[in-house]
């Protein structure tokens, strides 16, 4: 339990700070204030004492200096259960501070504003502030840390009730100030990494921010939340907006994230249909309407409670075909006139549009970061990108113009398929999905079997090198007649042979887009 007799309060923030000083001064509290804060203070007629007059020494170098002095620290850092402790500060005139109230210079706003110049971002980064709230938190039993205007009421209401802040609630603060802390170093980290980094740093920042808590995880049992990167540039599903539905599901994330990614691929109008993480249909076309009935009907059993992401704003056109089926989620730059309204009659269904355009040039290539137990795993972004020009032809046919179009599309989706991943496309639309495999040629056998029209004349696409001639077989069992493929088999001249039997034409990339 602490009782506040003396508080320092050093705000950025300043919502609310009025209101609490005026109650804490009301009941008796002295309070030690810097900078605007204080002015803030005093022109309100609150009764504060400025830093300096504690420290004896005037605030300098622009305002860097201001707390960190012993006058403030040995007040904040002294154990009241250590007579050692008390005798030291009573003996160089230090009186104990029992509660700090600080919140930090707005480093994120400053990084984030459009144009900002690298000093100004600079003096946005806090010195005094965190080593206040980390002297706090460290004396979390004898000082009360208040880190952010909502914990004020809290904070008020106690020492009305109870004339003192009970050692629960100071435990509770002491874990948000850290959490504050690391945030707010880990902002200043990443920062500094995308500018100066390369490679990868001794220790990986992972900057967040609460978007919120979820009604539960992957299953009912699990507890989950949403955060998001505040430093994430591009069109991302973390910065969308809901405009209907209730609140998003972890799976529902899962799959947003995963069918936004993979638009942002094409350039024409394209819908990406997507179930469990893996697409069950893909198609681009000359309008968005038809670009949508075509994904749709690649697979439309498995379609059943889908995530859609569109490429183009959703039209009234579009959305009437949306509206006739059981779809968990839609996401797309924006809503036309009257279809927003039109899918809104649907209360199961999330509509979210991104405020930004879904394309290739709106995708920043990121760290990718994957949670193991007792550690992470970061890599950089998949580079699949090739242009047909440096595309290798293996086999005694090369493929057609039509082909190699189709193949590049098939590429394309190949990239975001589980693995092991066999994906069969006619022009610019999926015809089969075979995802997630242990042996590839199960993948190209379910490729076939999910396809929902014929398949023959159909294009082949597989992620990683086709290790044995089976795959190409069931290919050819398929009607296919090109194979784009990575390469770099033992037995590459197998299935290459295989491919020649059969008169199919097969290219190599000679880069994998294998996804674990």
């Amino acid at each position: 339990m602490v009782k506040v007799k003396r508080a320092v309060i050093s705000v950025s923030d300043k919502s609310g700070v009025l209101e609490l000083s005026k109650e804490l001064t009301r009941a008796g509290v002295e309070v030690i204030s810097t900078g605007g804060t204080y002015r803030l203070l005093k022109e309100n007629g609150v009764p504060v004492t400025e830093a300096s007059e504690v420290t004896g020494f005037p605030e300098m170098l622009d305002g860097r200096v201001k707390t960190l002095h012993p006058m403030l620290h040995g007040g904040i850092l002294a154990r009241r259960d250590l007579p050692a402790h008390m005798a030291a500060i009573e003996g160089m005139g230090i009186k104990p501070i029992d509660m700090v109230v600080v919140n930090l210079y707005p480093f994120r706003d400053a990084a984030l504003k459009e144009g900002a110049e690298f000093e100004d971002v600079v003096e946005n980064i806090d010195i005094g502030g965190p080593s206040m709230i980390r002297a706090a938190a460290k004396n979390y039993r004898s000082v009360a840390v208040v880190t952010d205007p909502s914990q004020y009421p809290m904070v008020l209401e106690e020492l009305r009730s109870k004339g003192e802040v009970p050692e629960a609630v100071l435990e509770r603060l002491m874990l948000e100030a850290f959490v504050a802390t690391a945030e707010y170093d880990s902002m200043v980290a990443s920062y500094m990494l995308g500018r100066f980094g390369a490679g990868f740093p001794a220790s990986f920042p992972l900057p967040t921010e609460k978007v919120g808590d979820l009604r539960y995880g992957e299953n009912p049992n699990q507890e989950a939340a949403f955060y998001r990167d505040p430093f994430a540039k591009g069109t991302t599903v973390a910065k969308s907006e809901q405009i209907h539905g209730k609140e998003l599901s972890y799976n529902n994330i899962l799959d947003l994230d995963k069918a936004l990614d993979i638009a942002m691929d094409f350039e024409r109008p394209t819908a990406v249909v997507m179930k469990h993480t893996n697409p069950c249909g893909l198609a681009s076309a000359d309008t968005i309407s038809e670009a949508f009935r075509t994904a749709y009907d690649a697979d439309p059993m498995s379609a059943y409670g889908c995530v859609i992401c569109l490429n183009r704003d959703c039209d009234t056109g579009t959305a009437e075909m949306i509206s006739k089926y059981f779809v968990e989620a839609v996401i797309c730059p924006g809503y036309g006139a009257g279809a927003a309204d039109l899918l809104s009659k649907k209360k199961n269904i999330r509509l979210l549009r991104t405020n930004a355009p879904i394309a290739p040039s709106e995708r920043r290539k990121e760290h990718k970061v994957k949670k193991v137990q007792g550690g992470i795993l970061v890599q950089t972004h998949l580079e699949a990108d090739i242009d047909p020009g440096d595309l290798k032809v293996v086999t005694a046919r090369a493929p057609t113009p039509d082909e190699v179009a189709a193949l590049m599309f098939a590429w394309k989706l190949a990239k975001h398929v589980t693995s092991n991943a066999v994906v069969f496309v006619k022009g610019e639309r999926a015809v089969g999905i075979g995802a997630g495999q242990m042996s590839r040629v199960d993948s190209a056998k379910i490729a076939a079997m999910k396809a929902n029209e014929p398949t023959e004349g159909s294009v082949m696409a597989s992620d990683a090198f086709f290790p044995f001639r089976d795959g190409v077989d069931e290919a050819a069992k398929a009607g296919v007649t090109a194979i784009i493929q990575p390469g770099g088999s033992i037995r590459d001249q197998e299935v290459i042979d295989a491919a020649d039997e059969h008169g199919m034409a097969m290219v190599f990339t000679g880069r994998r887009v294998f996804r674990h």
